[in-house]
């Protein structure tokens, strides 16, 4: 019998979303800063899905009378949420309105939207997991349809367009993100280690490695 070079896998599939996060971004000066995000990150459990659509520029290149090679880039990411709800001050801070100490919410026709940072777990088969974070996004739309109440209970959700742009100095990364199912998983990162503030850099995600104690490896 010949060896076979055939390696058979069997990822984990898809099972359903779980929590999202987000955490504002608060520049001094300029409209984003990748140093300057809120203490506090939000965490809620209202999701019911999560779209997410890269949008893609391609240029062929053309060299001696044919094509070379197609240079693509991911121009943005457009992550459709559907949530049963969202709390009342943070969308409002999304969206760019504008309260005031009366209560009074305004709407303006050109809104100053404020970066965040989202997050967001898909959970996966087998125990498994994936924990994404987009660290500069801003809420493109916003919708929802309320109707009547009826005979039996319906759910009536909003929806959300969420655009994560590069945030890099070069442009070139737009989300960071970490699967358990991978071999370079790093054993004993839990769901909150990784969302308890904005992953930006490799050098982040080594420093929350560093504080997992060696008998949490072992018990994980």
């Amino acid at each position: 019998m010949s060896d076979s070079n055939i390696i058979t896998k069997m990822p984990p599939i898809i099972e359903t979303i779980g929590a999202q996060y987000y955490a504002f971004n608060n520049p001094d000066v300029a409209d984003f800063d990748l140093s300057k995000y809120e203490e506090k990150v939000t965490k809620t459990e209202t999701v019911k899905s999560a779209n997410v659509t890269e949008n893609v520029e391609s240029t062929v290149i053309y060299a001696s009378g044919k094509a070379y090679k197609t240079h693509s880039q991911v121009a943005y990411v457009d992550i459709e949420v559907e949530a049963l709800a969202s709390d009342a001050d943070d969308l409002a801070k999304m969206r760019g309105d504008i309260a005031d100490e009366s209560g009074l919410i305004q709407t303006p026709t050109t809104p100053k939207k404020p970066y965040f940072a989202y997050g967001k777990v898909v959970e996966l088969s087998e125990n498994n997991f994936r924990f994404d974070w987009y660290p500069k996004c801003q809420l493109i739309e916003n919708s929802d349809e309320a109707k009547t109440r009826e005979a039996s209970f319906g759910e009536q959700n909003e929806k959300l367009t969420i655009r994560a742009y590069a945030f890099d100095e070069k442009g070139k990364m737009c989300k960071n993100s970490v699967n358990t199912s991978s071999s370079k998983f790093p054993k004993g990162l839990t769901e909150e280690m990784f969302f308890n503030a904005p992953v930006i850099t490799p050098e982040d995600l080594k420093a929350i490695v560093a504080t997992i104690s060696t008998e949490e490896v072992q018990g994980a």
